[in-house]
């Protein structure tokens, strides 16, 4: 499985700490799991349904994963689909786009 970039969703103050500490070091239900989730691009709609419903003021984060290759894993997930998962910190300098979703 490769895919050029994937994207991980922020709230508004994760993205706030993200741009000072300029890493990113997990939202809960990442540090609780061990490792950074991320989304594809056909994933994305389906992660912000799934776990970020009703919420807005959101940051879709687009990362480089050429850039994180020996840190990402392809695991099954959400409907046997393999998702990248980040086993480390994601730094500022593999971000390559970021979008608002109010």
């Amino acid at each position: 499985m490769t895919a050029a970039t994937a994207f991980k969703i922020l709230t508004a103050q994760q993205w706030a700490d993200f741009e000072r500490e300029r890493v990113f070091r997990g939202a809960p239900v990442d540090v609780a799991d061990g490792y950074i989730h991320l989304s594809t691009a056909d994933q994305l709609e389906g992660t912000l349904e799934k776990h970020f419903a009703g919420q807005s003021d959101l940051r879709i984060v687009e990362v480089d994963l050429a850039q994180l290759e020996k840190m990402v894993r392809w695991e099954e997930a959400r409907g046997g689909a393999l998702f990248p998962h980040l086993y480390g910190e994601l730094p500022m300098h593999v971000v390559v786009g970021l979008s608002r979703r109010d």
